[in-house]
């Protein structure tokens, strides 16, 4: 199964083909340049130089949130405007969850972690044994506070990883809790890991038309927040 993975959830950005567990290609920019620029010029590039088309990819995954709203959007946009031609199968996949994939191998209790703004995070925890993944929390926007309570009731070291993953960091470290930082070229999500998610998605039958995607905030924007504010 060939799977074109889209990444525009935060400052990075980056497409990757996969064949089932094998990663063909990937390409990755930490350059602050805007998603709406990059991300479609990524994807042309990409099949050019791996020799692939548009009509052999079997999936088209994104990270669907969550994440910036504006890059979540994009790749959203981006991924449905991929499938509709030919009709093909999507994959919306949890970021928390790709990001988790880059660390399954390692064993033990991963927490992604996303800079949500405002003292909070968004954040997943999730175990990983033998290279699989278990879910331990829902995806969710949260205190940092809140964080380091939850992990003090696993008493577990948690590895982080995510563009939040720094923050929740000090404030673990703050407070005496074990945990450890993914290596700097392991830490931002990528488009393998989205990949690599929705192939698990593949497998449990649980993909969607181009129509069905839509992206998944965990949280109001601010212009949402503020409207609410004035009807107060």
């Amino acid at each position: 199964m060939k799977i074109l993975a889209l990444e525009s959830s935060a400052i990075t950005a980056s497409v990757a083909v996969t064949e089932d567990e094998t990663l063909l290609a990937q390409s990755f920019q930490n350059s602050g340049l805007t998603h709406s620029a990059t991300l479609m010029p990524m994807v042309a590039d990409l099949l050019k130089n791996t020799s692939l088309t548009l009509d052999e990819m079997d999936v088209i995954a994104v990270a669907a949130g969550p994440g910036s709203f504006t890059g979540v959007r994009i790749g959203v946009a981006a991924a449905k405007g991929l499938a509709w031609p030919g009709d093909k199968p999507c994959a919306p996949c949890s970021t928390l969850k790709s990001m988790a994939w880059q660390c399954a191998h390692l064993g033990g209790e991963i927490c992604a972690a996303m800079d949500a703004r405002r003292n909070q995070v968004y954040c997943a925890r999730f175990l990983a044994e033998n290279g699989t993944l278990k879910r331990l929390t829902p995806d969710r926007a949260m205190g940092l506070d809140e964080l380091a309570a939850e992990v003090r009731a696993s008493g577990k070291l948690q590895i982080l990883v995510g563009d939040g993953a720094r923050l929740a960091q000090r404030a673990l470290e703050e407070q005496g809790l074990p945990c450890a930082l993914m290596p700097p070229h392991l830490l931002y999500q990528t488009a393998w890991g989205v990949a690599r998610c929705a192939l698990e998605l593949a497998r449990e039958g649980r993909l969607v038309s181009a129509a069905a995607m839509a992206p998944s905030y965990h949280r109001l924007s601010q212009a949402e927040r503020e409207r609410l504010e004035k009807l107060k």
